[in-house]
């Protein structure tokens, strides 16, 4: 949907009073430029929305300089963070853009989540994760949000069975155009199978809403499938299928109507 470049700089101030608890505070200060796809540039039903975010509509082009606070709050119990088997890991965040910083973008955004770990028998876990945020814009312009820091979903770490951003407000076309509010959460059951293999059967959900604040249950996607895990020292090798429970009328991947209800997912690492 979109590119982004960036030049800049980051001051962190990082606190940890106990093994398992870190309190961070960062401030950082950027020059971006943003550029969405030709295909969305050509999607007319979305002009007017593009020149509200402060894109050219000639180029697609957006830039600004972006100062921003953050102070993040983080909470792992979790045993082994490349594969945990135990405990859980607990995040907020908080950051705000403008106002009394320099910069083109004015907007305060608020996120949290958590991971959660059981181990049910010897080599069985159950894992889940939930996480939700909001951004808004400080006054009335909507392009006081960049458009790269609108929410995304889809993909080999998010709802899988889509394709990466595919899940979330779409345009008249049917090209995916992000929102500013996020929900999403999985579950997984791992197990072992022989040697270094390991298997998944796992359920994804979440979607995201155009507006600040606003979300509604019964827009959630659904997707479900299974998994193959080989473990290796730098974390688990994984391959998943994932399959759309209810998919999204209207989206068009590289520009043809999505008519294909899966996805096989490659990566390293679990998915949460």
């Amino acid at each position: 949907m979109y590119s982004l470049n960036s030049l800049g700089g980051r001051i962190t101030l990082r606190h940890q009073p106990n093994p398992h608890d870190v309190w961070t505070v960062s401030l950082r200060n950027e020059y971006q430029r943003s550029t969405i796809t030709p295909e969305a540039l050509e999607d007319f039903t979305i002009r007017d929305e593009l020149i509200a975010l402060g894109l050219d509509p000639r180029d697609g082009q957006a830039a600004g300089t972006l100062s921003a606070v953050a102070f993040e709050v983080n909470r792992n119990t979790a045993d082994n963070l490349l594969d945990a088997r135990t405990g859980y890991v607990l995040n907020g965040r908080v950051e705000q853009a403008g106002r009394w910083l320099p910069g083109a973008y004015d907007y305060w955004s608020l996120a949290a989540g958590g991971r959660h770990y059981l181990s049910v028998a010897r080599r069985l876990v159950v894992a889940s994760r939930v996480q939700a945020g909001s951004i808004d814009a400080l006054g009335p312009l909507e392009q006081n949000v960049p458009f790269h820091r609108r929410y995304f979903l889809g993909g080999s770490s998010s709802i899988r069975g889509w394709g990466r951003f595919e899940v979330g407000p779409i345009s008249g076309f049917g090209l995916p155009i992000g929102g500013h509010t996020l929900l999403e959460g999985s579950s997984e059951l791992r197990l072992p199978l022989w040697g270094q293999f390991g298997a998944v059967a796992f359920v994804d959900y979440g979607n995201v809403w155009a507006k600040s604040w606003d979300f509604n249950l019964n827009d959630l996607r659904y997707a479900a499938g299974p998994g193959l895990r080989y473990v290796t020292p730098i974390g688990p090798v994984r391959a998943d299928f994932g399959y759309q429970l209810n998919p999204i009328a209207g989206l068009r991947v590289n520009g043809e109507p999505e008519r294909r209800r899966w996805r096989l997912h490659f990566s390293i690492g679990q998915a949460f």
